[in-house]
Order: structure tokens, then C-alpha cells, then sequence
């Protein structure tokens, strides 16, 4: 039966959760308007050079751009935290969800300096992501 075949990349496909669901549900979420706002900020607006000028957005609590840098990227995260887990199909979601990705490689090389300072991964459930599936590691060589 269909409903308990796997998918290409080798994850199960059950039954009980429709394989589409998961992604057309995070697409809801994308059109709410501050998140648009948050998304167009970071992969347009945001063109920082230096870590210095990251950080500027990245740290300063009070900047508005500060809420954009946090919604965008808690977002994408838990987009991708749920792919890992299986919540989302994976191959659905990374055949249309592409931006995260981008974002991740848009400032990934900012990422070994800020971990090394903060103990904390950038990005990491975006990182695994692309680890565990090499076919989007293309997408990151852009930046």
C-alpha cells in the first residue's frame, strides 16, 4: 500500500499524517505579516559586510530589525527542527522551502567566529539539514 512506502531520501511514510500537510501549514505561516516582513528584511534588506555590522542587528534587542533577525531565523529553525524530527516530510519541504536555506547560507560565514564567543550553533537544525541531505549543501555555496 502506498501509505507505507518511503520516500526517496528514506524517511516512512505513514498513514497517519498526510505528507503534505506539514509543509502547507508552515506556508500558512509564511503569509503572516509580520513574519513577510521579517523574511523580506533578511534576505533582501540585510546586507551586513562585517560581523560587526550582524551584530548591530543581531544584538541590539530594541532595533526592529532585531525582531526580524529573531523571527526569521526561530522560524526557518523550527521549520527545519521539524523536518529532522520527521514532523515535516522532508522531501516536500526541501523541494519548496528553499529560503531557509538561503538564509543560513547568507550568513553561515559569520558562524564560526559567533560560536566560538557564544557556545551557540547558528542555524543548527538548518546545518543538520543540509548535512543530512548533501543535494542542498549547493544551495549554500552562493554566499
Amino acid at each position: 500500500m502506498w501509505l507505507d512506502r518511503q520516500s526517496e531520501r528514506g524517511e516512512k511514510l505513514n498513514g497517519d499524517n498526510c505528507r503534505c500537510r506539514g509543509v502547507m501549514r508552515l506556508y500558512e505561516l509564511r503569509r503572516e505579516e509580520t513574519l513577510r516582513k521579517a523574511r523580506h528584511f533578511m534576505v533582501f534588506e540585510f546586507q551586513p559586510k562585517t560581523l560587526e555590522q550582524l551584530r548591530a542587528v543581531s544584538r541590539d534587542v530594541k532595533a526592529k530589525e532585531n525582531v526580524y533577525w529573531r523571527q526569521a531565523l526561530s522560524y526557518w529553525e523550527m521549520a527545519a527542527s521539524f523536518v529532522m524530527h520527521g514532523a515535516v516530510d522532508a522531501d516536500l519541504f526541501l523541494d519548496t522551502s528553499a529560503e531557509g536555506i538561503l538564509i543560513y547560507a547568507k550568513f553561515h560565514h559569520f558562524h564560526a567566529e559567533t560560536e566560538k564567543e557564544s557556545g551557540s550553533p547558528f542555524m543548527r537544525h538548518t546545518a543538520a539539514m543540509i548535512a543530512k541531505y548533501p543535494g542542498q549543501r549547493r544551495s549554500t555555496r552562493c554566499f
